[in-house]
């Protein structure tokens, strides 16, 4: 049965604007429909009590927080903090993303005032306590943790969700069905492994563990002119930085973007201007595909044009899970012991 969920996206507005459009965007490819307040902001009680009824018909609520608290309701709070504050109250499963460097955020897109900045602290810190939150920097990593977030979340606590009305079936053929998405993903499995083991190379290929050495080049404002740099990173940090945004296929030049801004950033160096060097990704595309971790296919796109795609197999979305996954601490456990509310939501990991 085809199952959509609603997301209840909450956040401030005008500073985090392109951030909301990127996460809408991400839902959306994951068959998710985001409810979002862009047509009507959250700006007084009337339209409030409206938001209300949003968050009760959504699924799950994603809570994104910036560098700033937002407009402040009578009671003192934010109507962000409202918002999450009902969504909890009503038992909805959260999904929290928070900035890690707000302090680096420019001033249009910070609080101003030593009030403000002091209730968006505490804000944070009530968030964080006893629910697990991943932290992110750039939109491009928020997209990222969307997708593994709500995936993950998706899979450990099933929503209601929205059917349509002609979708009408019995309970022994969803059964039927569920038995044999089992087996297909078995036999899949079975398929990229066959393929995998079918290339004949005549030598055995670099594990996932040994090293590669990535060239490229960027702009340099002290020698004003473009210079070399080079990244000796192993195939495992090479597909931890990508995995995540092939859950859903990627086109390849998105795919090479994605891994030059990492190794760049690993690097530290300035990511203006910069360059991968295009052998070197091609021969990263192959070495991937030769472990049966990522797939590659030609297909056409929305305008009509042939792309390569990239996507993970069965096996490469496997190990994305357990390199990506944040492990539950001792810690966590004990503070989550006899708290049923906050272990139905929020115990297990994204």
């Amino acid at each position: 049965m085809d199952k959509r969920y609603q997301v209840f996206i909450s956040s401030t507005y005008t500073d985090l604007r392109e951030e909301r459009q990127l996460v809408s965007q991400t839902l959306m490819e994951l068959n998710c429909i985001p409810a979002g307040m862009e047509l009507f902001p959250a700006t007084d009680e009337e339209q409030f009590s409206f938001i209300k009824n949003v968050i009760d018909d959504s699924d799950y609520y994603l809570l994104i927080i910036g560098g700033r608290y937002g407009t402040v309701t009578e009671e003192g709070i934010s109507y962000t903090e409202k918002e999450y504050d009902y969504a909890v109250d009503k038992g909805k499963p959260v999904v929290a993303l928070l900035h890690g460097s707000p302090n680096s955020l420019s001033v249009d897109r910070s609080e101003i005032t030593e009030n403000a900045r002091a209730k968006l602290n505490t804000f944070r810190e009530r968030v964080s306590t006893g629910r697990l939150v991943r932290y992110w920097t750039s939109p491009l990593e928020l997209q990222g943790h969307v997708a593994i977030s709500m995936t993950s979340t998706i899979a450990r606590i099933p929503a209601p969700g929205w059917v349509r009305g002609s979708a009408v079936a019995s309970v022994e053929l969803l059964q039927e069905i569920n038995e044999l998405r089992k087996q297909n993903e078995i036999l899949k499995a079975k398929l990229e492994k066959f393929e995998a083991s079918a290339i004949d190379l005549g030598f055995e290929p670099a594990g996932l563990d040994e090293l590669f050495v990535v060239h490229g080049s960027y702009f340099s404002n002290e020698a004003r002119r473009q210079r070399a740099w080079e990244s000796k990173v192993s195939w495992k940090d090479i597909f931890y930085y990508i995995s995540p945004y092939l859950l859903k296929s990627m086109t390849e030049s998105k795919v090479s973007e994605v891994l030059r801004l990492a190794l760049l950033k690993k690097q530290r160096l300035p990511t203006g201007l910069s360059t991968l060097e295009g052998q070197d990704f091609q021969t990263i595309s192959v070495q991937l595909k030769v472990l049966g971790i990522v797939d590659v296919q030609v297909k056409q796109a929305s305008d009509s044009k042939m792309y390569k795609f990239w996507s993970l197999t069965s096996a490469g979305e496997k190990l994305m899970y357990q390199m990506r996954a944040v492990p539950a601490t001792v810690e966590k456990q004990e503070s989550a012991f006899g708290q049923e509310e906050f272990e139905s939501e929020t115990v297990t990991p994204d």
